[in-house]
């Protein structure tokens, strides 16, 4: 037990020393040139610090919603990669992100204009999907009362990303032409919030998904080793496997419904992880949801930047360093 809080310990330390150094450097990266020290200059008035403007109006926000949705998708792929005992599972697997991004599309091409809560109907809507996906892969796994099937969930998942992926495309047909290219800005994956509000809605979902996740490392590591191996070593597997299931699909829907649909992250991050710490889950899960954040920081910062005449989507980035680890990983394995 010592030597695994020492692990602990160090892990935590290494991996937030790397989110808190992108935390601080990503808002200084841009077109414009921001002097740290000038943002932090109370001396001058804010409405006339055009450095510290740009650093907490116009880049914070979106850093904070790269942190926060890199966490909730690598520790989701986590979760995915040993429920399903798949290591090329991602948060997309089950079809949670398909359906949080038609529901998105709905609310575009249908023009809902309606907030809750100072939720705007877009993130509304697709959160409302994420659940909706969810509720329907859930009742296909456990329709045999036996607990639930993890080759049947597979399928189901697999299947309503597809049949989701289809209602998606007739309702881009069904949308005029700004509104076609609204919804394929929003499918590439973007984090212009414009504002704090979005990341504050988003925030108390994935806090509860995370608070779900902390009481399953445990579990996690025996289930992946299979069902049977679990339950003799006491793990309840129906309890698990559902917290499993309802914690990363909450992480999910959440994020997608703050930045849309971004790939990658939750297959890239977790093998990176392991790589680094091993496969004990106690470790995987803290270390992903801090080097997501990291990760998806930089990538932001590099889709901000790396067009000289305007912006990448920040899905289009991930994807780029995402497509050829995944063909390296579906080689070697």
């Amino acid at each position: 037990m010592p030597l695994i809080r020492k692990r602990l310990v160090v892990t935590l330390a290494g991996f937030g020393l790397l989110l808190l150094a992108a935390l601080v450097t990503g808002p200084l990266i841009g077109s414009t040139h921001i002097s740290l020290a000038k943002v932090f200059d109370r001396s001058i008035p804010f409405a006339d610090n055009t450095d510290a403007q740009i650093f907490f109006i116009a880049r914070l926000p979106r850093v904070l919603a790269a942190a926060l949705v890199g966490a909730a998708l690598a520790t989701a792929g986590v979760v995915f990669q040993a429920l399903l005992r798949n290591p090329l599972a991602t948060p997309d697997t089950l079809g949670v992100s398909s359906g949080a991004a038609l529901g998105a599309m709905v609310a575009i091409t249908f023009h809902f204009d309606f907030a809750f809560a100072g939720i705007a109907s877009i993130p509304l809507a697709s959160f409302a999907g994420s659940i909706g996906a969810l509720g329907i892969v859930y009742a296909l796994a456990s329709a045999r009362r036996r607990g639930l099937s993890t080759i049947v969930l597979l399928l189901a998942g697999v299947t309503m990303t597809a049949f989701f992926q289809a209602l998606i495309l007739f309702t881009q047909y069904l949308a005029d032409f700004a509104d076609t290219f609204r919804t394929v800005r929003w499918l590439m994956g973007t984090l212009d919030v414009g504002s704090y509000a979005p990341i504050l809605a988003a925030l108390p979902i994935v806090l509860l998904a995370f608070a779900m996740l902390a009481t399953l490392p445990r579990s996690l590591d025996l289930i992946s080793l299979g069902a049977d191996a679990a339950a003799a070593r006491g793990v309840n597997v129906v309890a698990a496997e559902r917290m499993a299931l309802a914690s990363a699909s909450l992480a999910t829907g959440a994020a997608v419904s703050l930045a849309g649909p971004v790939g990658f992250i939750g297959l890239v991050v977790p093998h990176l992880v392991r790589l680094i710490v091993g496969s004990d889950h106690r470790l995987v899960l803290p270390a992903s949801a801090l080097f997501g954040a990291a990760f998806l920081i930089a990538c932001d910062a590099i889709a901000r930047t790396v067009w000289s005449s305007g912006e990448l989507p920040v899905g289009i980035v991930t994807a780029l360093v995402g497509g050829p680890f995944f063909l390296w990983l579906l080689v070697r394995k």
